[in-house]
């Protein structure tokens, strides 16, 4: 049996304000194999890029991890110092975020920010750490990478950039990598590119992948498994392909209705009625029955964990083996 090697339980953050504490993520619990890509997806606002900002110790303050834990390859990491979570990001957690020129300093090459990373976290001499650089860069598709080291960040295209913070976030080899909305600023080639570049990071080197985006076609095209979140918790999580092509919730199944059919003909588009809820206003019971089409009592009160659902598991009370609603 493979061990996880990510695995998050009942993970709660949450933010004071003045009018009181702010749960933005509320009992999220999933796991990652090696070599294995999870797919987080769901609205602006599910907590998506939250859940990946705990894993990594990146929460903005005065937001915090209230309860629940965070286990990387069996050691608990949520109640790491700040000193203890540098030395596990870059070195067993890479992170990949959505606006490469942010994650790139516009005043180095980046070969030197690339030597850089893999000297703070490998015992390299500086001549092997650039030759080390320049391996990442020509396996990430830099063409010419010997010369292109010596180049800044704006010498670079938007795809190209995006494939430097990848190296980056390779440099150390991790464990794993968070991928928080990689190919949103991408045109459909380069995303296509940085798809396979993602897929082949697993398989080659048996690193778990949480790739986060908002794109069903992404998570199509390169997760094993998926999450789907909503109001800071998840309500489906299962294979890839059940829960796109048989969704067990109903908010999931109005995500896939939303996406367009190229082999059907329709006026329009289908939606799912109403707006997510403010975080300090999420109704009783479940958080989607305002907006559910197949809401009965019990939704209204009663707020449902993730049940059995066929190969996936879902948070409503329609999968309650005692609900027939």
């Amino acid at each position: 049996m493979v061990m996880n090697l990510l695995e998050v339980n009942n993970l709660v953050v949450e933010f004071p304000t003045r009018r009181g504490l702010l749960r933005a993520l509320d009992g999220v619990s999933l796991t990652i194999a090696p070599g294995e890509i999870l797919g987080v997806v769901g609205e602006s606002g599910a907590g998506k890029s939250l859940t990946g900002a705990a894993i990594i110790g990146l929460l903005d303050p005065p937001g915090r991890i209230s309860s629940g834990e965070i286990h990387l390859a069996g050691e608990r990491i949520d109640q790491y110092s700040a000193d203890q979570m540098r030395g596990i990001r870059g070195r067993r957690i890479g992170a990949i975020f959505q606006d490469p020129l942010a994650s790139l300093d516009p005043l180095y090459s980046i070969g030197h920010q690339l030597i850089e990373t893999i000297r703070t976290h490998l015992p390299l001499t500086a001549g092997q750490a650039r030759q080390r650089a320049i391996e990442l860069l020509e396996e990430t598709g830099i063409p010419a990478a010997a010369e292109r080291i010596n180049h800044y960040p704006h010498q670079f295209s938007g795809g190209m950039r995006q494939r430097v913070v990848i190296a980056l976030a390779l440099a150390a080899e991790p464990q794993l990598v968070i991928a928080d909305e990689p190919t949103t600023a991408l045109d459909v080639s380069i995303q296509a590119q940085v798809i396979g570049l993602l897929k082949r990071i697993c398989h080659d080197r048996g690193a778990a992948v949480m790739l986060i985006t908002h794109d069903m076609g992404v998570i199509a095209e390169t997760c094993d498994r998926v999450a789907v979140m909503y109001a800071g918790r998840i309500v489906e999580i299962g294979p890839v392909q059940q829960v796109i092509h048989a969704p067990a919730h109903p908010y999931t199944i109005g995500l896939m209705a939303s996406i367009p059919d190229l082999e059907t003909d329709l006026e329009r588009l289908a939606q799912i009625d109403g707006a997510m809820p403010r975080l300090d206003a999420i109704p009783p019971g479940c958080a989607f029955h305002p907006r559910c089409p197949r809401v009965f009592e019990r939704c209204r009160f009663e707020r449902p964990e993730l049940l059995d659902a066929g190969t996936s598991r879902a948070a409503c009370w329609l999968h309650a083996p005692e609900v027939a609603p």
